[in-house]
């Protein structure tokens, strides 16, 4: 067998999708004009040959793709899931070029350290032991059974004492499982709707794995007890870190950058990684947790729907949200129908919050002008004013600019003014000096909106 194998880890010992995607180069003696595969990259790549007509296409080449007088030059592989979309362009496909393609030795290490004879139902790299580890179905469900229904639930969880934080949902503790690791335990209080919460968190973060997506590792049913076990993220929740008083609590605007990019690949990866679409409706500082080492991931699916990839739009009745970060579609139906653009809108005032290190509305504010930061920031950006804030460098001012710019984007009134989250990673990735300032945005439509 070969020891690494390019294949896209599903989370249950499965590498049954390719983990990356082909960029062919063709040369042809004649233009290409009535195929829009065919992007035009005679302004990039000067091939040393006779054919003068140089095109690229993303993803693998179709039989009626071909076209006489063109043949393939170069066959490149990517890993870069940006090019999870149907619109290519050669600024895309560079970009993944130059992100490279992931090769793993996953699949051979588990199949020596987990045989199926021995029944592994899940075999992954724990990054607190570092160490492989698997579980069967059976063990898992008896650990978590422990926590939930036997006396040992003292032991295990430490009495339910360390608590992490408490919401709507019920309550999430720190518990430990037999091997040693450390997990969060969400036990979910009373569910309307016959636990379509619980269904919902399970059915589609179930279907996930991604680095800026918590990881699930179980969940439990005993009797009217629900419980959803998840990876331990030792350094909690981003909104402590943004809204504390506490001066030991800070993170440096290099650091809220690159949390912000990871955010914004883990909602696309839920936007276009997976096989159906997963919304999440409840993008906000709370549900963004943190490991070790400052990587977000998104968590909290309560609310999330699960739709097929090519279904734009979504039920009204399918959507709820946090007010602050609702999108205004699900207030007006007059504006746009609810979609992806929804997590966008979302998104776009998590990382207005994120730039400013504080809530987009502040009710104690000495201006009115200055109630609502989105409408306070937009005005001082378009006069092209400097961003008066303390213990900033030039380079953080840059940054913080950036992410601005891209959450006025991100929180356009009409949902087809907002970009998607490929073209947010883009945004945020690339120059400022290639940033547009949008228009300014508004809360809610008027009369003549139609």
């Amino acid at each position: 067998m070969d020891p690494y194998q390019a294949g896209e880890y599903s989370g249950r010992s499965k590498w049954d999708r390719l983990a990356f995607q082909h960029i062919v180069y063709m040369n042809c003696s004649n233009p290409v004009t009535q195929n829009g595969n065919y992007v035009d990259t005679a302004s990039y790549v000067n091939w040393d040959s006779k054919d003068k007509y140089i095109y690229a296409i993303a993803g693998d080449l179709q039989a009626e793709d071909f076209q006489v007088g063109c043949h393939v030059k170069l066959v490149a592989l990517t890993s870069w899931w940006g090019l999870n979309i149907n619109n290519y362009s050669y600024a895309a496909m560079h970009t993944g070029l130059v992100y490279g393609f992931e090769i793993s030795w996953m699949r051979l290490i588990c199949d020596q350290h987990c045989p199926s004879k021995h029944g592994c139902g899940y075999c992954y790299f724990d990054s607190v032991s570092q160490e492989l580890d698997y579980w069967n179905g059976d063990s898992l469900w008896s650990d978590i059974g422990d926590i939930l229904a036997r006396p040992e639930v003292k032991k295990m969880a430490g009495g339910f004492k360390d608590k992490l934080g408490e919401g709507g949902y019920g309550s999430v503790f720190k518990g430990k499982l037999r091997s040693g690791s450390c997990v969060a335990i969400k036990m979910l209080g009373k569910s309307e709707g016959n636990g379509q919460d619980f269904i919902s968190e399970v059915a589609t973060i179930g279907r996930t794995y991604h680095q800026n997506i918590v990881q699930l590792i179980g969940f439990c049913v005993h009797g009217s007890k629900r419980a959803l076990v998840y990876e331990f993220m030792p350094n909690g929740s981003l909104d402590k870190f943004l809204f504390s008083k506490d001066e030991s609590i800070h993170l440096s605007y290099d650091r809220i950058y690159n949390i912000s990019i990871g955010v914004a690949r883990g909602i696309a990866y839920l936007h276009y990684g997976c096989e159906m679409q997963i919304l999440h409706f409840d993008i906000k500082p709370h549900n963004i947790l943190l490991d070790e080492n400052f990587t977000p991931k998104v968590s909290d699916f309560g609310l999330a729907k699960l739709y097929p990839i090519d279904n734009s739009i979504v039920p009204r009745t399918a959507a709820r949200g946090t007010i602050g970060y609702m999108a205004p579609e699900l207030f007006y139906n007059n504006i746009g129908g609810i979609s992806h653009k929804a997590d966008v809108y979302s998104y776009g005032m998590l990382l207005m919050e994120m730039a400013s290190k504080r809530k987009n509305l502040n009710p104690h504010a000495e201006r009115s002008s200055q109630l609502f930061f989105p409408f306070w920031i937009y005005n001082h950006i378009g006069d092209e004013e400097d961003i008066e804030m303390e213990d900033v460098t030039e380079e953080e001012k840059k940054m913080i600019k950036k992410m601005i710019i891209v959450a006025l984007w991100c929180i356009q009134l009409k949902p087809n003014d907002r970009p998607s989250m490929n073209k947010v990673v883009e945004m945020l990735e690339g120059d400022i000096e290639n940033l547009e300032i949008p228009p300014k945005p508004t809360l809610y439509p008027s009369e003549t909106i139609t």
